[in-house]
């Protein structure tokens, strides 16, 4: 069964002024039911990680001024929150959520989480809409508890993804694959086992020919128990942070991609959902739904 945590974001609305795009978290699970791709039963209700957990890729100083709501303004605007108790909570709640996730990919194949995504968190610091970095804390306990050995992170947001690639620039057990857009956020990139710089406004066709032609032989060669795959929807041509230029169906056949080429191999997947700007809503929640039609389609 597909097994899907549900966001606590929509739960708690953020502070008045806040212009992150939070609706998509409320209407995509009520799309995935009103069409009947899901049920209730597939969600479950994410539980906040440990502590314990968090420090193992977090610095603990850094943590400590999270949770306690020391950070400053300037450390604030950084990540793009006004911060409170009730999104310090959430997020870590977000950070369980892909935890219990992934384990349930390793039982039934693949699973997601309707948040997370959170690839520009650093092992020190917050940016971009991201706080702490939930693929990195998940693919550190996967592989304390021994639950895989090899950790492949597929980041196909339009986005590299930096604070991923900090976490684990020394990290021989995980290998780290970003494919973006060279002329967009971060304007510092770090450096990922793996990046593919994406030229502004790149078609369909362009973008799935370097895909089929890198992510196969990425697999063959680092030979991953598991893959974390980051799939923001913001590659879309109606974006309004992207620059790119994918269609629907351009988005919708790269998930196929992915998931076809990490079922075919038997490598349990993890889906985070990333980013997505576009002005019409109905796009953003229509491309995120893809993904988890394709996820009934090809593994149930």
């Amino acid at each position: 069964m597909l097994k899907i945590a549900s966001s606590p974001i929509y739960c708690h609305p953020l502070p008045n002024g806040h212009k992150f795009p939070m609706e998509k978290y409320d209407l995509l699970p009520q799309q995935l039911l009103y069409e009947g791709t899901v049920t209730q039963e597939n969600f479950f209700k994410p539980q906040p990680v440990s502590e314990e957990i968090i420090l193992k890729t977090h610095d603990s100083s850094y943590f400590s001024k999270l949770k306690n709501l020391q950070l400053t303004p300037r450390e604030q605007r950084k990540t793009g929150f006004p911060h409170s108790k009730e999104l310090i909570e959430r997020e870590i709640t977000i950070m369980g959520g892909t935890l219990q996730a992934a384990k349930y990919a390793i039982q039934h194949g693949i699973a997601f989480n309707i948040a997370g995504g959170t690839h520009h968190a650093f092992s020190n610091r917050g940016e971009g809409f991201c706080l702490l970095n939930d693929i990195a804390i998940s693919a550190n306990q996967l592989l304390k508890l021994g639950l895989v050995k090899k950790v492949l992170v597929v980041d196909l947001d339009v986005h590299q993804g930096n604070g991923t690639a900090e976490i684990f620039q020394n990290n021989p057990f995980v290998f780290t694959f970003s494919m973006h857009c060279k002329n967009n956020y971060p304007l510092h990139k770090e450096v990922s086992d793996l990046d593919i710089e994406l030229l502004d406004g790149i078609d369909d066709k362009s973008y799935l020919k370097l895909l089929t032609e890198n992510l196969p032989q990425i697999i063959d060669k680092v030979e991953p128990d598991f893959i974390f795959y980051q799939c923001g929807v913001d590659v879309l041509k109606t974006d309004k942070l992207g620059k790119l230029g994918l269609t629907l169906n351009g988005c919708k056949e790269r998930d196929r991609f992915v998931l076809n080429q990490a079922h075919q191999k038997s490598i349990p997947l993890m889906a985070s959902m990333g980013g997505g700007y576009s002005e019409k809503i109905a796009d953003i929640v229509d491309a995120h739904a893809n993904t988890y039609r394709l996820a009934q389609e090809i593994y149930f």
